[in-house]
């Protein structure tokens, strides 16, 4: 998972740097913080949506979609999976 989370985070990194006409993610990029984080706000609702009457396949899908906006809103704010296990780490360190 960690393995396809970094790949996934390595080519959002990669259209916000090398934007092209037909990407999704470039498009979000251009679109700024406001519509990236209605489409995270979109997502999150969808996610809530599915677990509470639909199946286990569009649950699935749902989260995918979650974990991908949430990625492209991170980048947006220059926020790395490293910067957000780091903080997990913090958190349940052993007092």
């Amino acid at each position: 998972m960690t393995e396809t989370l970094q790949h996934l985070e390595s080519v959002i990194q990669d259209r916000k740097a090398n934007p092209t006409p037909d990407s999704y993610t470039a498009s979000l990029f251009s679109a700024g913080n406001n519509r990236i984080a209605q489409k995270l706000g979109e997502e999150a609702t969808e996610v809530i949506v599915a677990a509470l009457g639909q199946g286990r396949s569009a649950q699935i899908n749902e989260f995918a979609d979650l974990f991908y906006h949430t990625l492209v809103l991170m980048a947006q704010l220059d926020i790395s999976l490293d910067d957000v296990r780091a903080e997990l780490e913090r958190r349940h360190r052993p007092q």
